[in-house]
C-alpha cells in the first residue's frame, strides 16, 4: 500500500505555540483563553562557509526544504551534486541553520543564487526579462503529463484533511505531489507557500522520486515563483486552489506547463496548455 508523507513537524519545538489571548465579539469582550498559533522561525542556508539565504519558515521538514531551495533557487542542478544536508552543530540556535555540503567535483557558482537582483540596460527590471531568466536557467518542458480535469476538481478536498496545522492554527499554506489518478503522494505545509512547495521538491529529490508525473498543488494563489519553481524541478503542471497571476500564466505559456486555477468542486479554470486538461 502506498504511504503519503505528510506534514507532520520534525522538530523538539515543533510547528505550533500556545499564547494567551483577549477575544472580541460584537456582544462583548470574552475572558483571556488560549490559542494555537503556527511558528515562524528563521532558516539559514550555507553551502560549505558561504551563507547563501535566510527564509522565514515554519519549523518542520527543514532538509527537505533546503534540497528543494538549493534546486528551485538552481543553486544546484540536481540532487546528486549535494553530498549532505544537515542542521548545524554548534551556535546559539543550531536548528536554524542548515549545512549544504557539495559534493567534491562540485563548483560554487555564486551567481546563480543572485537570481532576483539584476538589471539590464534595455528593460530593467520587468516580466519580460523574468520570463527570459527563468528559461535560460531552465529550458522548456518536453515530457508533459495529461490529467483528468474531473481528477484536478477533486484535489481541494483531498488536501485540506491532510493539512494538520492550518486546522489547529488558520495560518499556513500547503503544497502536495499529485499523481493522474488523484493520489497525493507528499503534503507540505508552511507559512511560506513558496517554502510548501520547496518542501515537497526537496521530498522527492532526496527519495529520488522523479516529478515528471505529478501535478503540484498550492493552496492559494499560482504566483510567477510557484511555477518558476515547478519549471526548475521539471513539473508538467501546477494547480492552484486560488487565482494566477499574469506573470504566472505568461512563463507557464512559454514553459510548457499546464495551469490551472480555481479549483473547486466540480469546477477548475485552465489557462495555459488546455489540450492536456481533458
Amino acid at each position: 500500500m502506498h504511504e503519503l508523507s505528510s506534514s507532520l513537524g520534525d522538530t523538539p519545538d515543533g510547528p505550533v505555540r500556545t499564547v494567551t489571548r483577549s477575544r472580541w465579539t460584537p456582544n462583548r469582550i470574552c475572558a483571556e483563553d488560549e490559542d494555537e498559533v503556527v511558528v515562524e522561525e528563521p532558516l539559514e542556508f550555507r553551502v560549505g562557509s558561504l551563507p547563501i539565504a535566510v527564509l522565514m519558515r515554519t519549523p518542520g521538514e527543514d532538509i527537505d526544504l533546503a534540497y528543494g531551495f538549493m534546486l528551485t533557487e538552481r543553486i544546484f542542478d540536481r540532487a546528486e551534486q549535494i553530498t549532505r544536508v544537515a542542521h548545524c552543530s554548534q551556535g546559539e540556535q543550531p536548528e536554524n541553520v542548515v549545512l549544504v555540503t557539495p559534493h567534491p567535483s562540485f563548483t560554487l557558482d555564486v551567481s546563480r543564487f543572485a537570481r532576483s537582483f539584476y538589471t539590464t540596460s534595455s528593460c530593467g527590471i520587468c516580466g519580460k526579462r523574468s520570463i527570459e531568466r527563468a528559461l535560460d536557467e531552465a529550458p522548456p518542458l518536453t515530457e508533459k503529463k495529461e490529467f483528468l480535469a474531473m481528477v484536478l476538481a477533486t484535489l481541494p478536498s483531498l488536501l485540506l484533511p491532510l493539512q494538520p496545522i492550518f486546522a489547529m492554527t488558520g495560518g499556513l499554506h500547503a503544497a502536495a505531489l499529485c499523481t493522474a489518478q488523484g493520489r497525493l503522494d507528499c503534503v507540505r505545509e508552511d507559512i511560506g507557500r513558496h517554502n510548501a512547495v520547496d518542501k515537497v521538491i526537496g521530498w522527492a529529490a532526496r527519495s529520488g522520486t522523479s516529478l515528471g508525473q505529478y501535478a503540484l498543488v498550492v493552496s492559494g494563489r499560482a504566483s510567477y515563483e510557484i511555477v518558476q519553481k515547478a519549471l526548475a524541478a521539471r513539473i508538467s503542471c501546477v494547480v492552484a486552489v486560488g487565482g494566477a497571476s499574469s506573470l504566472a500564466i505568461d512563463l507557464a505559456e512559454r514553459a510548457g506547463i499546464a495551469l490551472v486555477g480555481f479549483v473547486r468542486s466540480h469546477q477548475l479554470s485552465v489557462y495555459t496548455q488546455r489540450h492536456r486538461i481533458l
